[in-house]
């Protein structure tokens, strides 16, 4: 069947052999890793971090609490630059924005039926235009598995375009779920389509239902963004989350998005790690000693 989504498709030349991608991940690894394994590169990946609280026990006071956190950081450790942005479920835009206090820090929520982008187009767009309303400026959304899956194409980009017209012209993350979509064909088409609808950045996982970021999924987001480049000139982000918490885990994106994107992503405007863990993993070996600020 030839329509649009499928032509747009058609036309990226992103690799989709799995033994294939795993192997170039395996080659840059190798060749690059340890020279970004250090203090620069991991006071760089904190200033990345997309801080994030998503449990069922969060609550006005204690998202209040959370973002407090985030406002002393620039008190007591002025000679690093804070996290980039704090990410939360939409009903507590409000609480954050009234909170946050410092410059330069995004506030970030998820929208459209998080984590399963189970429930009806309109839900997910009133979601989203209340979370901005709230005072959210960035939006992370789940693309529509079952439709995707189905081949259902069209419904899925008019979600996305939807949910984007609903930040009024604010970011909007598109997370693909790699680990349900398991494979490199299907990680590109997602990606693809994604792009295609208005995404600002592609997303590789939830952390809930299924196995989250991988550097493979990553290796082919991140082909896929710099061809859609190529071809529009529109940068769209990177963003890594679902059990990245260790220094290590975070440096090895960063190396993939330095190799394959270039340093013009190396910036918390293109380049984020959704995490609740990582931050004080990275602070502690920033430090040089075991640290639990957050």
């Amino acid at each position: 069947m030839s329509d649009k989504y499928n032509d747009a498709i058609a036309k990226s030349k992103v690799i989709t052999d799995d033994a294939a991608v795993s192997a170039e991940v395996e080659k840059i690894m190798t060749a690059r890793l340890a020279e970004n394994n250090n203090a620069e590169v991991w006071k760089f990946l904190f200033n990345t971090i997309d801080l994030t609280t998503l449990r069922s026990t969060d609550s006005p006071v204690s998202v209040a609490n959370f973002v407090e956190r985030v406002n002393d950081f620039d008190n007591e450790h002025p000679e690093l630059k804070n996290v980039a942005a704090i990410c939360v479920y939409p009903n507590f835009a409000q609480v954050v924005s009234t909170v946050l206090d410092v410059t330069g820090v995004k506030v970030a929520c998820v929208s459209g039926g998080f984590p399963s982008s189970q429930t009806f187009i309109e839900v997910k767009v009133a979601e989203t235009a209340l979370a901005v309303d709230g005072g959210a400026n960035e939006i992370d959304i789940v693309l529509n598995l079952g439709n995707f899956l189905d081949g259902d194409y069209e419904e899925v980009c008019d979600e996305i375009a939807e949910q984007k017209a609903a930040t009024r012209g604010g970011r909007l993350k598109v997370i693909l779920e790699t680990g349900a979509l398991k494979t490199a064909e299907n990680i590109k088409k997602a990606s693809v389509l994604s792009m295609y609808s208005g995404a600002d950045f592609l997303k590789t996982s939830t952390g809930k239902e299924f196995p989250g970021a991988s550097l493979e999924a990553a290796y082919v987001m991140m082909q896929c963004i710099k061809e859609y480049y190529e071809a529009t000139g529109n940068m769209v982000g990177f963003k890594a989350s679902g059990g990245v918490s260790t220094t290590e885990d975070a440096v090895k994106y960063y190396t993939l998005a330095k190799e394959i994107l270039g340093q013009k992503w190396l910036t918390n405007e293109y380049f984020r790690i959704g995490a609740s863990r990582l931050a004080n993993n990275l602070l502690s070996d920033i430090l040089g000693t075991e640290t639990k600020f957050f």
